[in-house]
Formats: C-alpha cells, structure tokens, sequence
C-alpha cells in the first residue's frame, strides 16, 4: 500500500470512527451535565464507583476474549483462511457466552460482599446485585464488538456507537429526570444494555459462517488461545481498572465526596475528548497491524503514520481544551465542580504522550505478547497510583492529574524501547518536533493560565487555530486531502514556496 493510500485509510476510519464517537460523546455530555445537574458531585461520584465496580467485575468475567478474538480473526483475515475466520468466530461466540453468565451470575452472588467490602456500605447490595445484569450485558457486547472489529465492520461499529448513545441518553436522563435520586442506578446501567441490543442487531445482519462445522480439538484450540492470551489482557485490564477504583477510594476517603466529584468530571472528560482519535485506533489500526505485524518494515511505516495523523487531528482539541478548559467544565457539568479544572489540566498535558504512546502499544496487542503488555500496562498504572498517594496531602484533588502526567512520562519511553527491540521501530524526524511542539504549547498555556484565564484562553484558541490548518495543509501536501479543501491548502503550499524563492 502507498503512503498516500494508507494514510487515505487511516484518515478515512478515523474520520468515520471518528465522526461517531464525537456524536456519542455530544450525546454522553448532555447525559451527563443532567446528571450533574440532578445529583451534584456526590451523585457523580456515586455514579462514577458504580461504573468502576461494573468494569472491573466485566474485565475478570471476560478474561481478555475481545481483545484476543479481534486479533484471532483479524490474523486469520489476513491470512485470507475462511476456515480459520468461522472457527475463530464460533470460538468467540460460545466462550463469551459462557464467561457472560459466569461473570453476572458471580457478581450477584457476591452482592453482599461487594458492597460491604468495595463500596464500604451494606445498604448497596440491591444496587451491586442489579449491576450483575450489566456485567452480563457488557461482557456480551465486548465480544459483539470484537467480531464487528476483526471483520473491519467500520461502519457497523459507528453505527453501534451512535445509536447506543441515543438511547441510552434517553432512557438514562428519563429514569432520572422521572425518579431523582432512585433513578442513578438505571442510568448506569442504560449503557451496557443499549450497547448490547444494538451490538446484537448489526451482528445478526453479518454474512452467516458457510464453511463446514468447527471440529471439537479446533474449537478447544481456539479456546485454549484466547484464555493464554486473553488472560494476560485481562489482568492488564484490570490493574486499570483497579487502579482507577482505588484512586477513588483514596480521593473519597482523604478529600471527601465533593472531591471525588470533581476528580470524576476531569477524568470523564479526560477518557471522552479524545476518543475520535483513540477509538479509531483500536478499530481500524489494531487488526491491520495485527496482519502485518511479522513485516517489521511495514509495521514500522504504520505506526509512524498513525501516530502523525493522531497528532495532527488530536493537536487543535488538545490546545483548545487545554485553554478553555474552566468554561468546558462549566458547560459540560456545572460551576460547582470549578476544582476539576485544575486536574484537567494536567490531564490534556498527559493526554498528548498518551496519543503517541498508544500506537507503541499496539505492537504488543498485534504481537500477541501478553506477558510484556501486562507488565508495562502494571508499571504505568502503578505509577499513577503511587504519586496519587503521595500527591493527595499536597496537592488535594490536582495530584490526580500531575500523576496522570507521570504515568505517561514513564509509559512512554518504556513502551518506544519495547517497539525499537521488538520491530527496530524509529519515529521519523517529523513526529519528533511534532510531539516536543505540541507538548511545550500545552505546557505554555498551562503556565499562562495560572496567571490569566483570558489570556490563556485566547492563546489555546489561536494556537487550536494554527495547528489545525497546518494539519490541512501537511494532509493535502501528502495528498491525503482532495476537494476544496485540498486546492486551498496547494494555494497555501504554492504561496510559501513563492515566498520561500524571493529570499
């Protein structure tokens, strides 16, 4: 594949992935500033524990299958091995069904224990035993969309995502908008039963499996594989999880409840901004990498491209995020969590080594190297967690987003090293100024801001500005971007050249 054309396919799924996750993530802001609006920063926080329970629980009972499953098929895609695709599939299928009962049907047991033990209060066991249904539906969803992403159903999955959000917004805001308080555990659970309704639609409309039945050794083969693997993912899935939980507990325990509010909102919109970027990533990037991770010099070329256009349409949100960043919280939750600015702001600072670590990191996922990815997953994490401790008597509830910050200035380097001895991987010269660029503007506006708000808002909208028709003009000079818009950026490019030979 050409530059130009793997970039087309890169910007092309990106712009479809991404397109769906901005509309999802309208959505999801305006379930949430109701949320806020109704329940305040306790309510958030509750919710926020529910929702830490439910993906932690989700992440043991689905023991890494839809990561793996992605990469099973995707590699058996690659290979052009109908046969491998339907065992890969029905694999899939009856070893997520069996870990969905498995998963809700424990969590459920566990009520009591759960509550007492994780949430520090018995009168939760009611809620804990109706977040088992989620913990079926969501562990049921993640392989709906792990067969979607490993056939490169891009359009399905946009779809999935649109349209879960819809419906979960009305039903969740419904339940709350009717029943108050009474309603905060219906609206976490609307998401994880949308997702599955809809996943289970797209997926009963994909092509039925023609090749003959799937031998018993094959299928135990199968099984045997995603367990290996997806065990290692799953344990690196929830040390994030965990993690995340007991940043919370800390928070609630040593700050308070209003705290745990305002850390929550900052990190919402933290795991939320960027994920037209970051979803397109684990949706298109994941399984074609996954069929050419053994040809090192395509490998490399791919990450170097994804990572360049990450950064190119990541850049202008980063910078104006970061300088508006008081009114996004305002708008987006309320004056009442004014203390999340603070957090966020180390935040967007993480967030832009978090863009281009992530294609880094998927070399792990492709290569199947579970063992690695667990312990520079563990590493990461845990340094988020230890400086969270060591922060909170300091910094109050803004040690959660300097330790974010240093999460990333570890994870980083650790998981460049892992790609340059596994695939000889170098960024290019381009990336290189590119992420010092855009890291020392952020960190720029973050200096700025403690002296002048307006000032440091004025600075992130010119500077989003500027990053964005640079963005254009370095598409179109790659010929990525056609139409009008790419005339005008040759228009730009024939002016500088102009400019360039008079001097």
């Amino acid at each position: 594949m050409t530059d130009a054309k793997s970039y087309r396919q890169i910007l092309r799924s990106s712009f479809i992935i991404g397109g769906a996750s901005v509309l999802s993530i309208l959505v999801g802001l305006v379930r949430t500033k109701v949320a806020a609006v109704l329940l305040g920063p306790s309510g958030i926080g509750l919710i926020g524990l529910f929702q830490s329970l439910m993906a932690t629980a989700t992440t043991v009972a689905g023991l890494g299958f839809g990561n793996v499953g992605t990469r099973q098929i995707a590699e058996a895609m690659g290979r052009e091995d109908a046969q491998g695709v339907a065992a890969a599939r029905r694999a899939l299928f009856w070893g997520t069904l069996g870990l969905s009962v498995a998963g809700g049907t424990v969590v459920w047991a566990l009520r009591d224990v759960l509550a007492m033990r994780v949430l520090g209060d018995a009168a939760l066991a009611t809620s804990v035993g109706w977040l088992a249904l989620g913990v079926t539906l969501m562990v049921a969803a993640g392989s709906q969309g792990a067969l979607l992403n490993g056939l490169r159903r891009i359009g399905d999955i946009a779809r999935v995502s649109v349209l879960s959000a819809l419906l979960s917004t009305v039903l969740g805001v419904g339940m709350l908008w009717w029943w108050g308080p009474d309603g905060l555990l219906a609206f976490v659970l609307a998401a994880p039963l949308c997702s599955f309704l809809f996943g289970h639609w797209y997926v009963s409309r994909l092509p039925k499996v023609r090749s003959p039945a799937t031998p018993w050794p094959v299928l135990v083969a199968q099984w045997r594989t995603l367990a290996k693997l997806g065990a290692a993912f799953m344990l690196a899935g929830l040390v994030a999880t965990l993690t995340q939980f007991m940043v919370r507990t800390l928070v609630q325990r040593q700050l308070g409840a209003e705290a745990l509010g305002n850390f929550q909102a900052a990190w919402q919109i933290s795991m939320t901004y960027l994920g037209f970027v970051l979803t397109a990533m684990g949706t298109d990037y994941y399984p074609r990498l996954t069929a050419t991770i053994h040809d090192h010099a395509a490998t490399n070329r791919m990450v170097n491209e994804q990572t360049e256009v990450a950064l190119l349409l990541g850049g202008p949100v980063l910078l104006a995020m970061l300088g508006l960043t008081p009114w996004v919280i305002e708008l987006l939750y309320s004056s009442r969590f004014h203390d999340a600015a603070g957090v966020l702001r180390w935040q967007v600072l993480g967030d832009v080594l978090k863009v281009v670590s992530w294609p880094l990191g998927f070399i792990l996922l492709a290569a199947g190297d579970g063992r690695t990815f667990l312990i520079t997953e563990s590493i990461g994490f845990g340094v988020f967690a230890v400086l969270t401790w060591v922060g909170l008597p300091w910094l109050g509830v803004e040690a959660t987003g300097a330790a974010f910050l240093g999460m990333y200035l570890v994870y980083l380097p650790l998981v460049y090293w892992l790609a340059r001895h596994r695939t000889g991987f170098r960024w290019s010269s381009g990336i290189w100024w590119q992420v010092c660029l855009l890291f020392g503007v952020c960190a720029l506006l973050k200096g700025v801001a403690m002296w002048s708000l307006i000032a440091s808002a004025s600075l992130g909208v010119l500077t989003a500005f500027c990053w964005a028709i640079y963005a254009m003009v370095r598409l179109s000079n790659m010929g990525v971007v056609g139409g009008p818009i790419g005339r005008l950026c040759n228009r730009i490019l024939a002016t500088k050249k102009s400019d360039k030979s008079i001097f």
